[in-house]
Parts: C-alpha cells; sequence; structure tokens
C-alpha cells in the first residue's frame, strides 16, 4: 500500500531525541519512516507533531485535533513513557488516551501504528521496579490495537531493544543505531516493499563489564541524567516547556513544515 501523508504524534521519541542535538536538528524514527515512505512514493508528505516530556493525555489533547485536520492516510501513535516512569502512574489513563486516539484517528481513514515498551529495567537497572507497570501496560495497548485494527510493533519480547547499544546515555531516548531499528520495526509491521523481521536480530556481543565498572557506570547515569530529571519533577517542569513540534504541517519530506505547505496530491 502507498500511503501519501504520515503524521506523527508523540513525545520525544517520537520528536527524535537522541538521534543528533538541538545544534544540528533531531532525525529519529518518524523521520526515518517518512523517508523510507517516500523513496516507495514521493509523493508522500509529513508532519510530525511529537513534543518532548508531553504525558498521553497531553498528546491527544495537544495533537489528536491538528492530526485529524491534516486528514492522515498513516498515523503512528507513541505514547505513556513519560507517565510510566512518574509516581502517579495510571495505566487505565494512559491506555484510554491512545484509544482515544486510536478511534479519532481509525475512524477518519487513517491507518494507525503503534508500539509496546521494552523491559525498561534491563535498559536501568534502577528503573527494575517498574517492569510490571511495563508489563501492564503493554497488555493494554495490545487490546486496545486489537479492538481498532490498529497495527502494534511489539518490542518487549525482542531482546535486542534492551542492548545498550541502541540507547542514548541518558537510557531514555534511542541512540541513531536504536531509531534505525525502530523504524525498520515499523516498516515491517506495516508490511513495506523491502522490509523484514531483521530490526530483531541481535548485535554482536559485548564484553560483561567488571562490578566496580558497572558501579560505577551507575552512579555515573544517576548524578548526570537521573537526578536532572527528579530535580525537574520536584519543580512541575517539564523538558517540553515553551516547544512546539518540529513538523506541524504536511510537507515533503525533504522539505521543512513551518507554514502550511500546498495539499498533497490524493
Amino acid at each position: 500500500m502507498s500511503y501519501l501523508r504520515y503524521v506523527a504524534l508523540g513525545d520525544s521519541q517520537t520528536e527524535g531525541l537522541g538521534d543528533g542535538d538541538e545544534a544540528t536538528g533531531y532525525r529519529g524514527w518518524a523521520d526515518r519512516l517518512a523517508e523510507r515512505l517516500a523513496r516507495l512514493d514521493p509523493r508522500l508528505h509529513y508532519a510530525n507533531l511529537a513534543v518532548r516530556g508531553r504525558l498521553a493525555t497531553q498528546v491527544r489533547t495537544e495533537q489528536l485535533t491538528p492530526a485529524l485536520r491534516l486528514r492522515p492516510d498513516l498515523a503512528t501513535v507513541v505514547a505513556g513513557m513519560n507517565d510510566l516512569i512518574r509516581r502517579d502512574f495510571d495505566a487505565g489513563r494512559v491506555t484510554a488516551c491512545l484509544e482515544d486516539m486510536f478511534t479519532a484517528l481509525t475512524a477518519s481513514g487513517a491507518h494507525v501504528a503503534t508500539v509496546t515498551f521494552p523491559d525498561i529495567g534491563r535498559i536501568a537497572p534502577l528503573a527494575r521496579p517498574l517492569r510490571p507497570r511495563v508489563l501492564d501496560l503493554n497488555a493494554r495497548i495490545r487490546a486496545a490495537a486489537a479492538r481498532h485494527s490498529v497495527t502494534v510493533v511489539d518490542t518487549f519480547p525482542h531482546p535486542v531493544t534492551t542492548d545498550p547499544r541502541l540507547w542514548s546515555p541518558d537510557r531514555l531516548h534511542a541512540s541513531p543505531l536504536g531509531h534505525a531499528r525502530i523504524a525498520d520495526a515499523f516498516a515491517h509491521a506495516l508490511d513495506l516493499p523491502g522490509s523484514d523481521s531483521s530490526w530483531s536480530g541481535a548485535l554482536p556481543p559485548l564484553a560483561v563489564p567488571g562490578p566496580w565498572h558497572a558501579a560505577r557506570t551507575e552512579l555515573r547515569w544517576l548524578a548526570t541524567f537521573a537526578a536532572p530529571w527528579i530535580r525537574r519533577r520536584i519543580a512541575g517542569r517539564s523538558s517540553g516547556e515553551g516547544r512546539g513540534c518540529k513538523r506541524p504541517c504536511l510537507a515533503p519530506v525533504n522539505q521543512p513544515a513551518l507554514e502550511p505547505p500546498e495539499a498533497p496530491a490524493g
């Protein structure tokens, strides 16, 4: 199937953090998927409404209506990780927000795709107590997706999704290699020509660090990344404060989307 209007909704992963920087801009898995779709059909127009730090309810409130106005024939919805790591996490509330988006977007005629979350306790050992939350939320995502014929990229069963090489040093955002794997996973789930299951293949083995090295690594991560995140939570601040999305309008992949472009074909 050829897609002409792809709209991505979500938070920092969909915005592309971890794949680029503030100076050069962020690419990310959604951009990579859009590039792949454009190679299949150069008429593709792409918008990315994702903003870092957004909770699932914010994604629904801020991004769903603009997405529907763009009349996508393909939409990706990825949200919930920012909720999952908070003290007041409510899996039912997150799933309700996701299902609202699934309902509205599929009713508008879009093919919708989403994702489950990997075992974050294997990515950041200090997050191991959150594993039951991941299992619960993933089960709810799969069930909601099934009710609306939404395509699911199921990452949790694949050990490679917790390989540290697929994650940035902050362990919250995918690395460039991780974003590339996520894009390939979506392409495979959407059955795009040339896609396959190689995204889930294991990387060459890593040397196992000694206990002292592992302990120093965890302390460095705690001081460099976890502590600032905790300070922001205590202060009630978000990394996305004052930020807008990077591609609010549909436009060809190789063009900026800061102003309303000419309507795409189809």
